[in-house]
């Protein structure tokens, strides 16, 4: 169901399943699955991730600030701090915070909410990171090109960036071409869009903030071909979190859980249990 809340003033627009008192998975304190979508995207990435999830858990997906249907303001700046903090307000404004929360994140989504996990400890019980940015040593040629792209968005180009994330480029879901060109070309959107990639791509999560999580169990997920964010970072993670479970899907780019829905969606239910 699509609801909005408002956080700093803005309204924020998500997608929540399940029921907030649902009973979850045996020997599992999770009540709340909170998804954290990547840069460009929105609450709809997550396909059917959220819905499936939730027959054993309180499923939220939301849209950033910034981004999807949320507001997306041009007097504010788009860094890491600022949409940390919206994500940890929206927690307590539709109130989540009373009970644990498993943080699911993608990309963009993974530093956040890595920042989220650091800085609000008593709020999360367990971390997913996808193909995570959050220790970039700068932008990768490809993330450079999808700026490029998102500041002057035709068809072919999206579909030629899209396609470069990919394992298997004949696989793209045109329509997620439509919807990208569509949402960049809304009021503030190219705004937003290079002002969080100038701050996310250029900042990097200090090495002994990213030590304190290994006290939160934490699930890396990893497709072994993306382009976009090279499975390098992967490395980094593990060298840092080194409690962390990690998984690395084969045949898969920067978005295995589209790519590999049903062993993604296997992954991460055996590690809520």
């Amino acid at each position: 169901m699509e609801k909005f809340a408002y956080v700093k003033g803005f309204r924020m627009r998500y997608l929540e399943y399940g029921s907030p008192n649902i009973n979850s998975d045996a020997n599992s304190q999770t009540h709340h699955i909170l998804f954290i979508h990547g840069l460009g995207a929105s609450a709809d990435r997550w396909l059917d991730f959220p819905e499936a999830l939730a027959k054993s858990y309180h499923t939220i997906a939301i849209d950033l600030i910034g981004f999807g249907k949320s507001d997306t303001p041009n007097n504010v700046e788009y860094d890491i701090g600022f949409l940390r903090d919206c994500v940890t307000e929206f927690i307590r404004a539709i109130g989540i915070d009373r009970d644990k929360t498993c943080l699911i994140g993608h990309s963009l989504g993974g530093y956040i909410a890595s920042e989220v996990a650091i800085e609000n400890e008593q709020l999360v019980d367990r971390l997913v990171l996808i193909d995570s940015s959050g220790l970039l040593n700068g932008p990768t040629s490809l993330l450079e090109q999808y700026l490029h792209v998102a500041m002057n968005p035709s068809f072919d180009n999206v579909r030629n960036i899209f396609q470069q994330m990919m394992a298997n480029p004949s696989a793209i879901v045109l329509s997620l071409v439509d919807l990208f060109i569509y949402r960049i070309n809304m009021p503030n959107a190219k705004y937003s869009f290079r002002s969080t990639y100038e701050n996310s791509t250029r900042t990097r999560i200090a090495p002994e903030r990213l030590k304190s999580l290994c006290k939160i169990p934490t699930l890396i997920i990893w497709g072994r071909n993306d382009a976009l964010i090279p499975i390098e970072y992967l490395e980094a993670f593990r060298s840092l979190l080194t409690n962390a479970t990690v998984e690395v899907i084969e045949n898969a780019g920067h978005a295995p859980f589209a790519e590999k829905p049903l062993l993604v969606y296997e992954t991460i239910r055996n590690f809520l249990r």
